[in-house]
């Protein structure tokens, strides 16, 4: 049985995730833009483009087409946060949005077209909405089902609105090529049978599609010849979980803030166990005086209680004083709101009372609170060719996020079990040859003679090798002549029985770490 159509409006802003990065950055949205993914470009402003920006570039390679190109890194959760504002503007004179990705959302046409008098005047209805909103360049499609009315939208043009009649979706989308159907495999493949349009794959028999193609291959083959029996599903708004504290008028220092926002940390907490749930992580907006913004992420180990919350505004507001000292600009409005919560249940406190490790984390965390956000570090393990690389401290609460991941590939790096004792610097010792030269490494990984004695950091003797294992050769940033490093790494053993880790670098020897 056929599934019914539905008429289906979408609307699309284009850009939307330089749009929303340039919103929380607070720069100017035709400004040349791009953002970053794996040091690749994701996506980029019409500026961008103008100077020969893509997507898919290497980030330098842009940069050197657009002198002034400003770098961003992409935050998909920055897309989807930016986009709620958005649709709770549009859901006040059209409900029933759905979300197809962040700057894109469907709607049932049939609701708005009675209420405005027609499709074409709901969607300018919806425009100027969004216009209201900030989303000046957005486009409206209208067609049969969600596929239809999304290349409706996008190929809009310079009226921004295309209706596409009922019952024209299959022609209107039969010249378009098999790429948008989003399937890049079927698509190569498509191609390579001499079937490059929606039109001349839409008009294989549907049986044939599926015997040959697959279940994906069949939906696919509905899409193209604009039978998308997709039905638009209303989201479901979240319960409004945030907080807002308002200043009139605005507060100048840091600790009036702090003493502020008590109040709203308390109402916070009181909504969430409402709902027997707990805040694991909070996200605090801080809005200043002459339009400043201040967002950052704040993630707890266990869950937060109002005092912490509080805790959190004022370490974010001391990124640019202290609290005896005055802000730069006042503070006008503080946000707060959950960005992952948890259970109540599974953060109940043991019958018998709290346990040790409980204990203990109520001790870091009232010291942090009096001495500040990085008073109290731990330790959590990155990635990196030495030792040294590879310890990374972060405060006490947060998760280990490291710039550098332990689990990508670093050739070069030492394999096995790592050695007990790891110098914090490393410190100066002596391999000698048996004629009693130091002994070097040339270019070719070739050395001037065999360890014979080794004279341990600050020992003022050689003695005897029993066995050693190298080199090991290790070449960083050879591309960068001024950050340019080369060096070669050898394991000992002395007469003794001591295991050492050491490291040539041009020609002195240092203790990397001990083997205990």
């Amino acid at each position: 049985m056929t599934a019914a159509i539905t008429r289906t409006l979408v609307f699309w802003c284009p850009d939307w995730p330089v749009l929303a990065a340039a919103r929380a950055a607070g720069l100017p949205p035709d400004a040349p833009i791009a953002l970053t993914d794996r040091g690749d470009v994701y996506a980029c402003s019409a500026a961008a483009r103008a100077e020969g920006v893509r997507r898919g570039l290497r980030i330098r390679e842009a940069q050197s087409r657009c002198a002034s190109l400003v770098a961003l890194p992409y935050d998909p959760a920055l897309d989807a946060r930016t986009f709620d504002p958005v649709l709770d503007g549009v859901e006040e004179v059209m409900p029933g949005v759905q979300v197809l990705r962040p700057g894109t959302a469907a709607l049932r046409v049939q609701g708005p077209a009675r209420y405005y008098g027609g499709e074409e005047a709901a969607a300018r209805e919806l425009l100027a909405c969004l216009e209201r909103l900030g989303v000046p360049s957005a486009r409206v499609g209208i067609a049969d089902g969600p596929f239809a009315a999304e290349q409706a939208a996008r190929r809009s043009g310079e009226e921004r609105i295309r209706v596409v009649p009922a019952g024209d979706s299959p022609a209107f989308l039969a010249p378009m090529p098999v790429t948008i159907l989003g399937v890049p495999d079927l698509a190569v493949l498509l191609k390579r049978l001499g079937l490059p349009t929606l039109g001349a794959f839409a008009a294989l028999p549907e049986l044939e599609v599926r015997n040959r193609f697959g279940p994906e291959g069949a939906v696919a083959h509905r899409l193209a010849a604009g039978l998308d029996g997709r039905r638009v599903v209303p989201r479901i708004p979240p319960d409004e979980l945030d907080v807002v504290a308002l200043f009139e008028p605005p507060l100048d220092r840091i600790d009036q803030v702090a003493f502020g926002i008590r109040d709203a940390a308390d109402r916070f907490l009181e909504r969430l166990r409402k709902l027997a749930l707990v805040c694991t992580a909070v996200r605090v907006e801080v809005t200043a005086e002459r339009g400043e913004t201040s967002e950052r992420s704040w993630l707890h180990p266990r869950s937060f209680t109002a005092a912490e919350v509080v805790d959190r505004v004022r370490w974010q507001l001391q990124g640019t004083g202290t609290v005896e000292s005055g802000l730069g600009s006042p503070i006008v409005r503080v946000r707060i709101l959950p960005e992952s919560v948890d259970a109540a249940s599974g953060h109940e406190e043991g019958l018998w009372g709290q346990a040790p490790d409980e204990r203990i984390h109520h001790g870091l965390s009232r010291v942090q609170s009096m001495l500040g956000h990085e008073a109290v570090l731990t330790a959590t393990l990155g990635g990196g060719r030495m030792l040294t690389d590879r310890e990374v401290l972060v405060p006490w609460g947060d998760r280990g996020t490291v710039e550098r991941p332990a689990d990508r590939p670093w050739p070069g790096a030492l394999p096995g079990l790592p050695p007990a004792t790891v110098f914090r610097e490393r410190r100066t010792c002596a391999v000698l040859s048996p004629d009693g030269t130091p002994v070097r490494v040339d270019d070719r990984g070739t050395l001037s003679g065999p360890p014979s004695r080794f004279a341990a950091p600050g020992t003022g003797h050689a003695r005897p090798i029993r066995a050693w294992a190298g080199p090991w050769n290790v070449e960083e940033r050879w591309w960068d002549p001024r950050h340019a490093r080369r060096l070669s790494r050898f394991q000992v053993v002395d007469e003794e029985g001591e295991a050492w880790l050491l490291v040539l670098e041009g020609d002195i020897w240092w203790a990397e770490a001990r083997y205990d």
